[in-house]
């Protein structure tokens, strides 16, 4: 009985914690935090393998909170425990009850959520937007495996968001993948927020659909530590071994434990102050002391020491150019048509990084043969680097996120239309601070034939506005790149790998026409000027830098000098644009093959900055398009022909 009384003993100090922090913080998670008390302590006291000293040890057993409004309940456990904070390596402090106490203070590591970028290197990624981190432990599974490391993945899920359907995806990813070194603990308090969870999410639901869907289920009271124990040995034994089968724990658990005046709904997210959390306090010790009575001042824990880093020496090769690469796989001829889609470029690239730089990985999403992405998968020297995520890209951002925290370098891709669908998921690994490569294929309006339904339209606009921010590194928080022909694509693709950061790479279906040669260099933030002129500049990038080109020979012939830039990265180089602008009378046409927002928005907010006096006009999709049979009838739809360039551009110039 002894271990059993102290686990309630340490598991009821630490809901008390809980309740005190959200009370100064007024606000916060106690009545949720309260029935992951025992689990908890389990976990951080017992059966992980850690160092409160070195909580980001590449080795150690990694805790994943997806429930993250949960996160009071750990950061208590991480006060007891001295968990080393701080944005700082080199210069971490030990958590105190003190630390815990500044909860949700806006100079305070005690984030609102667990996020490791604020300084509690504890947690491998951002959570809180429920139902990701399932996937995100998923990501750090599989960098162990490949990795050669025996280290154990928990992850904390509550009930009501298990009704996520990426809590789906993730469980059928781990089935297909065999990763039973990643361990799912449902926990069943029974509440949501506003009200019971549905049957659907009962415990009992719970363990027949994990038993149907290849899980080995044991279902456990999750305030009964010698269980949770059990479960945990159980999942120990078998977590090195890649054939077993992956395990799941199902706790039925009781929101707000120990403290009736907290049961039921209506506490979801509400501190305890006053008589309540004078009566939860009081209803906690009496607790301790019907439960901890066999309790011995010898009675104690032992963490479990994570083993020896064994210092993972990564080939990191020099980059070798298109032509280099081509040779070698045998492809010259198909450099010598002039003309590839972008979308190849970038499988090419993704071959020869990988050959290059051991912690580039590669995951794709059922389309790795149109997004070329396959050229990386049939490189039998980098299969076990290729992450298949079927049709679930949220699963796969998030998986993403998992790789990039346990030091990999992920690039993830699918069809540009398609990654619309994870933008949360995006957004959170950014919260991240994770190395997260993109690259949508198929992108804009030119990919004409398959219609609107499989046209990225929205997307430039939506990744440009983290390029308005600065993540936690003093970066822009995403670049967004446009390669317009197959070098920029194959440049642009190193250049991401060699960044610290996000970067979204859209890529198009049709061959296009080279523009540029291996002499050229792609830089994140630079643009190129194709032509250069004194009457009005044109911007543009992807495929409408080839339109523009077109434009740019007819308006020669019109007695019009035009400047050509591809500005291929957003956000770029401000001033030396504006100088562009200044060269041509301040007249400027941003020309792009999706919805506002986009490279129209990031020039008008550099002119707007500068104080100058411009013209600007902007040409975008302004209507949903239709399927069309080629790209050239889709962009006259759309009013975005090399012809319609002339008529803006004599429109703005006032040219009869």
């Amino acid at each position: 009985m002894s271990f059993e009384a102290a686990v309630h003993a340490q598991a009821i100090e630490i809901d008390r914690l809980a309740i005190e922090m959200c009370a100064a913080a007024g606000s916060g998670h106690p009545s949720t935090s309260l029935s992951l008390g025992h689990i908890v302590t389990v976990l951080m006291f017992s059966s992980m393998r850690w160092s409160p000293d070195y909580p980001d040890y590449p080795t150690s057993d990694r805790l994943v909170l997806s429930e993250g409004h949960a996160v009071p309940i750990v950061y208590a456990a991480c006060a007891k425990l001295g968990v080393k904070i701080g944005k700082d390596p080199a210069n971490r402090r030990s958590m105190t009850t003190a630390d815990a106490m500044k909860l949700r203070e806006a100079a305070s590591e005690v984030d609102g959520h667990p996020n490791p970028m604020e300084g509690f290197p504890f947690f491998d990624a951002a959570t809180g937007s429920l139902g990701q981190g399932l996937s995100v432990a998923a990501g750090l599974g599989e960098a162990a495996r490949l990795d050669g490391l025996d280290k154990r993945i928990y992850c904390i899920v509550g009930d009501g968001e298990s009704r996520e359907g990426q809590i789906t995806e993730a469980l059928d990813y781990i089935i297909d993948r065999k990763l039973s070194n990643v361990l799912t603990i449902l926990n069943c308090n029974e509440f949501g927020q506003a009200d019971r969870v549905s049957a659907q999410q009962s415990a009992k639901t719970h363990v027949a659909r994990l038993t149907a869907m290849g899980f080995k289920v044991v279902e456990i009271d999750g305030h009964a530590p010698t269980q949770i124990k059990a479960a945990f040995d159980e999942f120990a034994k078998i977590s090195n071994n890649p054939s077993a089968q992956p395990m799941a724990v199902v706790a039925k658990t009781v929101k707000g434990w120990g403290a009736s005046v907290m049961h039921g709904s209506g506490w979801h997210g509400k501190p305890a102050t006053g008589d309540a959390m004078a009566k939860a306090l009081a209803e906690l010790d009496e607790r301790r002391v019907e439960l901890t009575s066999s309790l011995v001042n010898s009675d104690s824990f032992e963490i479990q020491p994570p083993s020896d880093d064994p210092g993972r020496d990564y080939a990191t090769g020099d980059f070798v150019t298109l032509g280099e690469v081509a040779k070698r796989m045998d492809m010259a001829t198909t450099l010598q048509t002039g003309k590839m889609a972008t979308r190849r470029a970038y499988g090419i690239a993704l071959r020869a990084l990988g050959q290059s730089n051991g912690r580039v990985v590669a995951l794709d999403a059922d389309v790795s043969n149109s997004t070329y992405a396959d050229m990386f998968k049939k490189d039998p020297s980098l299969a076990s680097r290729f992450f298949e995520c079927k049709i679930a890209e949220q699963n796969m951002f998030s998986v993403a996120a998992g790789l990039s925290a346990a030091g990999k370098v992920p690039f993830c891709s699918t069809f540009a239309k398609f990654v619309t669908r994870g933008y949360d998921q995006i957004e959170m690994a950014i919260n991240s601070g994770a190395n997260l490569k993109i690259v949508g294929s198929h992108a804009g309006i030119t990919l004409a034939a398959d219609g609107p339904s499989q046209m990225s339209l929205p997307d430039v606009a939506w990744f440009r506005s983290f390029s308005t921010m600065r993540d936690h590194r003093g970066n822009p928080g995403c670049y967004v790149l446009q390669p317009s022909d197959a070098y920029a694509a194959y440049a642009l693709t190193w250049a991401m790998a060699e960044y610290e950061g996000a970067c979204y790479m859209r890529t198009l279906r049709a061959d296009t026409e080279f523009i540029y040669s291996d002499q050229t260099t792609f830089n994140l933030g630079g643009f190129e000027v194709l032509a250069e002129g004194r009457d009005v500049l044109i911007c543009a990038a992807g495929y409408m830098v080839h339109e523009a080109n077109k434009a740019i020979d007819l308006l020669d012939k019109a007695g019009i000098s035009a400047t050509l830039v591809d500005l291929y990265s957003l956000p770029f180089d401000g001033e030396a644009l504006l100088d562009i602008a200044n060269q041509n009378n301040g007249q400027i046409l941003t020309v792009e093959d999706n919805y506002g927002g986009g490279i129209g928005s990031a020039v008008a907010d550099a002119l707007t900055g500068s104080g100058d006096a411009f013209t600007l006009k902007q040409m975008y999709v302004k209507r949903i398009p239709k399927s069309a049979k080629t790209p050239e009838e889709v962009l006259k739809m759309c009013s975005l022909s090399a012809d319609d360039i002339v008529k803006e551009v004599m429109k703005q110039l006032q040219v009869v």
